[in-house]
């Protein structure tokens, strides 16, 4: 496939690029320092700005889909900053008529019982409000949509560097309990999970979430 990924050179960007192209995947990685990433044959490296809707959609047309790892920390204002990006590229896809969108999405949507989210739980860490309601609001938009195709894979409420195992649980809207707490995932895993979604499609127009 030739995917498009926005924040290639990310936390979560770089194991999702590193996960594609082991695939033979074609990918066009729309970042906004291009320096940071090293050639490959199968990546084409373009500086993006998410906030230049027109701009962006010139660099998605023609994407068999878009990957996009976006987030709001390149800014002090992250939740403003990200909504305003997530807006942004929802209009360049439609402009640019690419068929496909998967989202990473956030932990902090996911319930912890029903009808509780975990962003809304008392502990939850005040240095990560932000992007988690950042991501919240972005679900809401696609899922509000009725002309995308789209895919949200929230990690789970810890995810980290570590070992591609190629093995993860699947559930759709809530934390996947693990030994005396939620369940963890690696960044290679979650990448595998990414990936599989963008070539087999088991998720269109739905949230999931993974975990080991």
């Amino acid at each position: 496939m030739n995917i498009a990924l926005i924040g290639a050179s990310g936390f979560i960007g770089s194991a999702l690029r590193t996960e594609a192209l082991s695939r033979g995947h074609r990918l066009t990685a729309l970042v906004s320092n291009p320096s940071k990433l090293e050639p490959h044959a199968n990546l084409e490296i373009k500086p993006a700005n998410v906030l230049d809707t027109d701009s962006l959609a010139a660099q998605l047309r023609g994407h068999d889909m878009v990957i996009s790892a976006f987030s709001g920390h390149a800014d002090a204002d992250i939740y403003g900053y990200y909504l305003k990006g997530i807006r942004s590229l929802l209009e360049a896809v439609r402009a640019a008529g690419v068929p496909r969108l998967l989202l990473v999405g956030g932990a902090g949507s996911l319930e912890v019982t029903p009808g509780v989210q975990l962003l809304d739980t008392p502990d939850f860490p005040a240095q990560w409000k932000a992007t988690a309601e950042g991501a919240r609001q972005a679900l809401k938009l696609v899922r509000e949509s009725t002309d995308l195709d789209w895919t949200v894979l929230s990690p789970p409420p810890h995810i980290h560097p570590g070992t591609r195992t190629g093995r993860y649980r699947t559930a759709q809207d809530a934390v996947i309990p693990g030994h005396g707490g939620p369940a963890d995932i690696s960044l290679e895993d979650y990448a595998v999970a990414m990936i599989d979604e963008a070539e087999n499609a088991r998720h269109v127009r739905q949230r999931f979430t993974v975990a080991n």
